[in-house]
């Protein structure tokens, strides 16, 4: 069986690209299941796949990532990856699609648990906001804060792979767009500026919360030249995420699972010197331990020579 993937919400399962995907394990959060049940829901992974990786973004309430940590004291094994994604909701959610497609592959637990710091390096995650004065994840300016008030304001917002802030012209529409064009500045002043999209062949995928707009779709979309577009619910915590229930998030990331493959096929592959597990990059997925050992602290400057 292919090693499992799991995630705290079923809304940060995005549907399969394929029929060969898996889906991916819901370990619910302390307050929908208690710890008696987790035990057993995960303890059934670990016997049918043999290794389980949750994603546990910081951005979890702080109960669930505790739950998570706990789980895997108790169980006393390191076959549980718990990994620390820095995306937004929805960016999250397409890296757990890229891990699940991955997941058939011929690779390692340690390199599928390991690829995920690698694979979000290629993800474009942001969202169309009508307010940021909430807004906490990237540099907000005062400028871009007093435009908030204005109830026909919206915002193209990028928060990765570069932080990028521009407000919409007054009828709605971008400014200047295309994959090669300036990234506007992350003070939001300046001419809307569509945020500088990726150089590699990407799908787009979009959410709508409670702001009418099509600008993703009709106007990103076609500035990125993405080869694809697709709709899906909003995950739960992305109002909370951005700091608004009026936006439009939105992800980018390659679709196409020979190109993934290729990718994490490319970097070198190492053993961890601490769990043994395989990994790639610079940090094991399941026990965080960093590839090369640090240097010793530096030995202390005498005080005094010593004396003949």
């Amino acid at each position: 069986m292919p090693t499992a993937i799991a995630v705290t919400s079923a809304d940060l399962v995005l549907p399969a690209p394929d029929r060969h995907t898996p889906g991916a394990a819901v370990l619910p959060p302390p307050e929908q299941l208690d710890l008696a049940g987790t035990l057993a829901q995960t303890n059934a992974l670990l016997e049918r796949h043999g290794h389980l990786v949750a994603v546990a973004p910081a951005w979890l309430p702080r109960a669930t990532v505790q739950r998570l940590h706990t789980v895997r004291a108790i169980l006393e094994t390191d076959r549980i990856a718990l990994l620390d994604i820095d995306l937004p909701p929805l960016g999250t959610a397409l890296l757990v699609r890229q891990l699940r497609q991955l997941s058939v592959c011929d690779f390692s637990p340690g390199v599928i648990a390991s690829a995920a710091r690698l694979l979000s390096h290629y993800i474009y995650a942001g969202a169309l906001l009508g307010s940021v004065a909430k807004l906490d994840r990237i540099p907000v300016g005062l400028k871009a804060h007093a435009r908030s008030w204005s109830p026909s304001a919206q915002f193209a917002v990028l928060a990765h792979p570069t932080p990028h802030l521009a407000r919409l012209g007054g009828s709605g529409g971008p400014g200047r767009s295309g994959r090669s064009g300036r990234s506007g500045a992350a003070h939001g002043g300046g001419a809307a500026v569509v945020p500088a999209g990726p150089e590699f062949a990407t799908h787009l995928t979009f959410a709508r919360g409670q702001l009418a707009s099509d600008w993703v779709a009709a106007e990103l979309g076609p500035a990125w030249q993405v080869q694809g577009v697709m709709e899906n619910p909003l995950p739960a915590a992305s109002p909370g995420w951005w700091g608004t229930q009026k936006l439009v998030e939105f992800a980018a990331g390659i679709p196409d699972l020979s190109v993934l493959y290729q990718l994490v096929s490319s970097v070198r592959r190492e053993e961890c010197r601490w769990c043994g597990f395989e990994l790639i990059g610079d940090r094991c997925g399941f026990c965080a331990a960093p590839l090369n050992a640090p240097p010793p602290p530096a030995a202390p400057a005498s005080t005094a020579r010593s004396r003949p």
